[in-house]
């Protein structure tokens, strides 16, 4: 059976959010074991040019809820990704799954030749469904997550492939 569109994007969405949210239990545990201030975690960055842990949890959850919601033919909802807290990041990745849970495959299988058109700056970038999920959509969402981790694990916190990974 081939793997479908739905398979390959709202589980994987789903399961990988709940791994980052895990990771931030143990961000928000050694914050308080070594009374580090939360927002100095939250804005730890690998290099200068890069985004904060708060920026890349941000977009780890833009980029799922954006192609789940695209695939699906929906607008993306308006959930509020901005926080102060490890709390409140978590809070909007708990949004974000339960938005991905009311999608039913039925709404995404098929979507491989579906039009997709996201506007980056002040340009437009035209898709095929199948190409925007597997070259931009699953990339940019686990580079996103992959750095949090990153960040997380440079600045002391203890996680490990495992934490990354999660239950197989």
């Amino acid at each position: 059976m081939a793997l479908s569109m739905y398979q390959a994007s709202v589980p994987v969405f789903v399961k990988t959010l709940g791994n980052l949210s895990a990771i931030l239990d143990k961000a928000a545990s050694f914050a308080a074991a070594k009374k580090v201030d939360e927002s100095v975690l939250l804005g730890l960055r690998l290099a200068p040019d890069m985004f904060s842990l708060a920026r890349q949890v941000q977009q780890a959850t833009v980029h799922a809820k954006g192609a789940a919601a695209r695939l699906a033919g929906l607008e993306p909802p308006a959930i509020d990704s901005a926080g102060e807290s490890i709390a409140q990041y978590k809070a909007c990745i708990d949004q974000v799954i339960d938005f991905l849970n009311t999608l039913k495959p039925e709404q995404i299988d098929g979507s491989e030749g579906r039009d997709v058109t996201l506007k980056v700056g002040p340009n437009s970038v035209a898709f095929k469904g199948q190409t925007y999920l597997l070259h931009f959509a699953l990339p940019n969402f686990f580079f996103h997550v992959t750095t949090a981790y990153g960040i997380l694990r440079h600045g002391g916190v203890e996680v490990g492939k495992k934490d990354y990974i999660g239950q197989v």
